[in-house]
């Protein structure tokens, strides 16, 4: 889940061929969406079902290229300060605003000082710059500072992931940019390849090529995103015709799609890794012998088997094999084992109660696990509530709508339990994620407090070539130990397109959207 997104989590979208009209000689498609999006690429409230229109709208300083490094975007080139306290921007010159006003270096500045670095206003993935950003400062027009309290190495990295730079002028005498709605649900400027031109609350968005995009004349001359909550309803669409590219959330689905002559099914990997986060706030989890009790109860194997079809692994940690420089598989492991799960809560003083329920000091091991009724989320979820009952723990699962489930779990952190995944840069820095700093108030989810893996995290930001490996070597080693989350497995990411579309790099769907102006129909 950026991002759960986005995303806190990775996103799920679908788009159509269009007709072609003798006015419209770009072609349309049709995308869809679960919800209303906010475009707005840092507001608290823009989640999946925003990510990926946002990307078509604000683009960022970098982007990413084919093999998921950092590319110029709105910014040319970059260098850090020898002690990578500060990290120096050329912005790209001649780049217009949707509504003709000029970008510059102020655009910048505003986006990060007023709107991403001020806590009050806990933008989107705002933690995870206050960590290290301190402010940045205009040079001249077309050249920004950003000035940090520590080290960052992977900055580049992190501003290609949805981090779009928002307009100055559009927010003179904006008070709070959150409930600024004309922008933020129906007249946004960006610098993207496409602009706003209709929304229809709840049924549609029209967006159309932004003639003024520094790029070039976008191949598309329209993409319309329709609201379609239902993932079934997204599928029927894209084997009748309407729809012509998914991102498939249930492999199940995947024989029937490949049956169609006139589609194609791609398999991808990418740096996402699903997980049960065990909220470390509660007393009952801050003892590591429960954590990896509970993990050597789930049959991860099995649920890759019944849930993914077999398109995934086992995961260990949150550096997924994708990023073959860093990623190790050489530490602890949690084969099923529920004797051993047993074992461990025992040592840990639990014993069998009279309705066959764990507990200790006379208080049942009863863990309250909301949910989302959100792809396969819920079917996870049952089946760790099946694995978990096996060996004498209680999960009293509930469902929620996606967005009540953003509000329990990632906001107010109201849960014991809960399963979800990350979508994250191509990038062994994790720190976001788990340093102490971002516990309660960022992407920390579970709260997780290590002092040990926070240094090792910071090492790495400092680190480069074979030191900085080492460094996340150890850090996997000690995540694998601790188990700040319960990994369950890195899942294949599945696309299913019609053969008419034309322009997708085939990377991953957020770096196939920083290339938009690319795209085309037959």
């Amino acid at each position: 889940m950026p991002r759960m997104v986005p995303l806190l989590f990775s996103s799920l979208v679908v788009l159509s061929a269009g007709l072609v009209s003798a006015q419209d000689t770009g072609g349309s498609i049709n995308f869809a969406t679960t919800a209303d999006p906010t475009f707005n690429p840092w507001s608290p409230t823009a989640f999946v079902e925003s990510n990926l229109i946002n990307e078509l709208i604000f683009p960022g300083l970098t982007r990413w290229d084919k093999n998921l490094k950092p590319a110029p975007d709105l910014a040319t080139s970059w260098k850090a300060s020898a002690d990578g306290l500060k990290w120096t921007f050329n912005l790209r010159r001649n780049v217009k605003w949707s509504d003709g006003q000029a970008f510059n270096a102020a655009d910048v500045a505003f986006t990060f000082n007023e709107i991403v670095l001020k806590k009050e206003l806990a933008a989107n993935g705002g933690s995870t710059w206050r960590n290290a950003v301190t402010k940045v400062n205009v040079v001249n027009p077309y050249q920004v500072d950003f000035i940090l309290s520590r080290p960052w190495a992977s900055l580049p990295t992190y501003l290609g992931y949805f981090a779009g730079i928002l307009p100055q002028h559009k927010f003179a005498g904006v008070t709070d940019p959150w409930k600024f709605t004309d922008f933020n649900k129906q007249n946004p400027v960006g610098t993207g390849p496409f602009k706003v031109a209709q929304v229809i609350s709840g049924a549609s968005v029209k967006l159309v090529r932004n003639d003024l995009y520094w790029g070039g004349k976008p191949k598309l001359a329209a993409v319309t995103f329709k609201v379609i909550p239902d993932s079934n309803a997204q599928l029927a669409q894209l084997l009748s015709g309407d729809l012509d590219l998914i991102s498939v959330g249930n492999p199940e689905t995947v024989e029937r799609i490949k049956a169609a002559p006139n589609l194609t099914v791609d398999l991808s990997t990418a740096n996402v890794y699903y997980f049960v986060a065990l909220n470390q706030d509660d007393p009952r989890f801050q003892d590591v012998r429960v954590r990896q009790a509970l993990l050597y109860a789930i049959d991860r194997p099995a649920m890759i088997k019944s849930v993914l079809k077999g398109y995934g692994q086992v995961a260990t940690g949150p550096i997924a094999p994708v990023q073959k420089g860093f990623y190790t598989k050489n530490v602890q492991q949690y084969p099923y084992d529920p004797a051993k799960a047993k074992a461990l809560l025992a040592a840990a003083g639990y014993k069998p109660g009279p309705n066959g329920v764990l507990q200790k000091d006379g208080k049942p091991l009863i863990i309250s696990m909301p949910t989302a009724a959100y792809q396969q989320l819920t079917p996870i979820s049952l089946l760790v509530q099946q694995y978990w009952k096996d060996i004498g723990v209680q999960a009293d699962l509930k469902t929620l709508d996606w967005n009540s489930y953003i509000q329990q779990v990632i906001v107010k952190r109201d849960y014991q339990a809960s399963a979800a995944w990350w979508s994250t840069p191509a990038d062994p820095d994790v720190l976001p994620y788990y340093d102490s700093s971002a516990a309660n108030v960022g992407n920390n989810i579970p709260n997780y407090k290590n002092p040990k893996l926070d240094a090792l995290l910071e090492q790495g930001r400092k680190d480069t070539g074979t030191a900085r490996k080492a460094t996340y070597v150890q850090a996997q080693k000690l995540m694998a130990t601790e188990l700040p989350y319960l990994y369950l497995w890195y899942p294949q990411s599945i696309t299913a397109y019609n053969n008419r579309l034309t322009g997708m790099r085939g990377v991953t769907l957020p770096a196939d959207f920083q290339y938009a102006a690319e795209w085309s129909v037959k």
